[in-house]
C-alpha cells in the first residue's frame, strides 16, 4: 500500500460486541428487559440510565458507540436530549437509536438526527439487527475518522503532495467528470400529456448525482433522481454501476418495491462500507396515475394547480446501500392537469452565498408557490436564474440537480 493512501476499513464482530451502548428509560422494566436481550445477543458493555438529564453528562465521558433512547419520558423527552447531544457533536455524526411505540414520532425522530427506531412492544430479532447495524456504521465512521485525522497530521502526507500527484488527481477528477456527465440523458423523452425537464451541476469535486428516464414496455415514464454519496471517481463510479442496474431491473418489469430491493442487495455487496445512495424512484401512467419509492432521500413537492397548495412526497425508506435488511414501500400519488412535480437533490437546499447562508426549502417552496402558476418552463427558468443569483458565484460543495414534470 502506498503511504498516503487510504488503508481499508473494517470492523469486526467482536469490535461490534465490545462498543459502549447506554440505554435510556424511564421505565426501569424495559431498561432490565433491553439490558437482557442485548446481553443474550453477546453485547458485553451494556450501561443504562432512567434519568435523561445524566444523558448528556455520561456522553461526554464515555463516548458511547450507540444510545438507546425512549422518546416519551417526563420532564425532559428524547427531543430535547438529542438536541443536547447534537450541541456535544455539532456536525458529527449522533449514535441514536430511538424506541417509541408511536408511528408518528419515527420520521420526526430521524429528522431530529436519530439513526434509526425500535418499536415497542420489542421484538428480539429487530433489536438485534438494528443495533448490529447501526454499531457497524458508527465504528466505521470513527475508525474512518480517526484514519484521516492521521492521514491529516502526518508530515509524510504533506510531503507526497507532488507536483506528479496533483497531475494524477486532476486526471482522476477530469475521468470522474467524464464519467458523471455521461450518465445524464443527452435529450429528455417526449411523453404523452407531460413536460419534462431537468437539470444537473456537478461540483468541481464530482459528486455522484444523476437523473434519468425510461419509457417501461407498460406505457409508464419511470423517472428516477438520485444521489450518491461521496465526492471524485468512487461516486461516479457507483453511480455509473447504480444507473446500469435500474435501467435493467426496470426494462424487466420487475416493481418499484423489488427494484429498490434488488438495487439495495447489490449496493450491500458491491458498494464500499461506507457508501450509500438516496434515491426517489417514480413512474406515471398517461393519464397521470403515479407511484415513488423516496430511499432516504430529501422530499419531492407536488404542485396542486387547482388549489396553488403544495404537497411533499415523503417516506420513511432507508439509504439505498446501507441495510441489508432494508425493505422499500412504493405510495401513490396523480397528477392533474396543470399539476408539477419537483423532484431535487440536497445540493439545491444546500447550496450556499458568500455569507455562509443556504437557499433552503422555504425559498424553494416560495419559488415553487410563486412562479409554478406560470408553468413547468418558466418555473425552471426562475429556480435557475434563482439559484444563480443567491450562489453569488460560490462554488458549491455539492451538486446541484433537480427534474420537474408538468401534466399537460
Amino acid at each position: 500500500m502506498l503511504p498516503w493512501s487510504m488503508p481499508q476499513l473494517m470492523v469486526s464482530s467482536t469490535d461490534i460486541l465490545n462498543a459502549r451502548i447506554l440505554i435510556v428509560d424511564d421505565k426501569e422494566t424495559n431498561v432490565r428487559l433491553l439490558e437482557g436481550m442485548l446481553r443474550v445477543a453477546g453485547y458485553v458493555s451494556v450501561e443504562s440510565t432512567t434519568d435523561p438529564n445524566q444523558v448528556c453528562p455520561l456522553y461526554r465521558l464515555n463516548r458511547y458507540s450507540l444510545i438507546l433512547l425512549d422518546l416519551q419520558m417526563p420532564g425532559m423527552d428524547g427531543f430535547a436530549v438529542m438536541d443536547g447531544l447534537r450541541q456535544i457533536e455539532g456536525e458529527g455524526y449522533l449514535p441514536v437509536l430511538v424506541i417509541t411505540a408511536q408511528p408518528a414520532h419515527k420520521l420526526h425522530a430521524l429528522a431530529a438526527g436519530a439513526k434509526d427506531f425500535v418499536s415497542k412492544p420489542f421484538d428480539m430479532a429487530e433489536l438485534q439487527a438494528r443495533v448490529h447495524n447501526i454499531l457497524e456504521v458508527r465504528l466505521l465512521h470513527l475508525e474512518l475518522k480517526e484514519t484521516v485525522r492521521e492521514l491529516e497530521a502526518s508530515r509524510e502526507v504533506i510531503r507526497l503532495q507532488t507536483l506528479a500527484e496533483k497531475k494524477q488527481r486532476e486526471w482522476e477528477l477530469g475521468l470522474a467528470r467524464e464519467t458523471q456527465e455521461s450518465l445524464l440523458p443527452r435529450f429528455l423523452p417526449e411523453f404523452e400529456n407531460f413536460d419534462i425537464h431537468a437539470f444537473s451541476s456537478p461540483t468541481r469535486y464530482v459528486g455522484g448525482d444523476f437523473y434519468d428516464f425510461l419509457q417501461l414496455n407498460s406505457g409508464e415514464l419511470a423517472g428516477v433522481l438520485a444521489d450518491v454519496s461521496g465526492k471524485g471517481l468512487p461516486a461516479a463510479l457507483l453511480s455509473s454501476m447504480l444507473l446500469g442496474a435500474l435501467s435493467m431491473e426496470l426494462r424487466s418489469g420487475t416493481t418499484p418495491c423489488e427494484v429498490a430491493a434488488r438495487i439495495n442487495q447489490l449496493l450491500c455487496e458491491k458498494s464500499l462500507p461506507f457508501q450509500f445512495v438516496t434515491l426517489f424512484l417514480f413512474s406515471l401512467t398517461p393519464n397521470g396515475a403515479g407511484q415513488f419509492i423516496s430511499a432516504g432521500h430529501n422530499p419531492a413537492y407536488l404542485y396542486r394547480a387547482d388549489s396553488g397548495e403544495i404537497e411533499s412526497l415523503v417516506s420513511c425508506d432507508h439509504f439505498v446501500g446501507m441495510f441489508e435488511f432494508a425493505t422499500f414501500e412504493s405510495k401513490t400519488f396523480h397528477l392533474q392537469k396543470g399539476d408539477i412535480l419537483v423532484v431535487y437533490s440536497d445540493g439545491l437546499t444546500d447550496a450556499e452565498n458568500r455569507s455562509a447562508a443556504v437557499f433552503g426549502k422555504e425559498r424553494l417552496l416560495t419559488l415553487i408557490r410563486e412562479k409554478a402558476p406560470q408553468g413547468s418552463h418558466a418555473l425552471e427558468q426562475h429556480l435557475l436564474d434563482a439559484t444563480s443569483e443567491f450562489n453569488e458565484g460560490v462554488v458549491q460543495s455539492d451538486d446541484i440537480t433537480f427534474v420537474i414534470v408538468q401534466k399537460r
